[in-house]
């Protein structure tokens, strides 16, 4: 399987997915932390790839999404954006409507 077809099929098959660079236990640069922080503070349940242990992939999210920074998030299978776009939008609870509009729940 190339790396694409990776990354195809893990926004396809996941309703949130948070490519970063870190863990969402553990985010290795601030931006990622405030992406991680914005999503557990909403209740999102979502998956995250540490691009930072696979150069592969850390290159091939770029090129899938024509976006040259990480993180990027991924809400059913559409490109949102990097960390500064995910803050303004959490800042104007349109994050919140995006969540709400493709029937992504908040965890209780």
């Amino acid at each position: 399987m190339s790396i694409e077809q990776f990354i195809d099929n893990e926004v396809k098959a996941n309703d949130v997915v948070l490519f970063m660079k870190g863990t969402p236990q553990f985010p290795q640069c601030g931006f990622s932390g405030q992406v991680v922080q914005i999503l557990d503070h909403i209740g999102i349940p979502y998956k995250g790839h540490n691009v930072l242990e696979n150069a592969e992939l850390r290159d091939g999210i770029k090129q899938y999404s024509n976006w040259p920074t990480i993180p990027q998030l991924y809400v059913k299978g559409e490109f949102v954006g990097g960390c500064d776009i995910v803050r303004e939008m959490f800042q104007a609870g349109e994050l919140q409507k995006l969540f709400t509009d493709k029937g992504i729940k908040a965890a209780a």
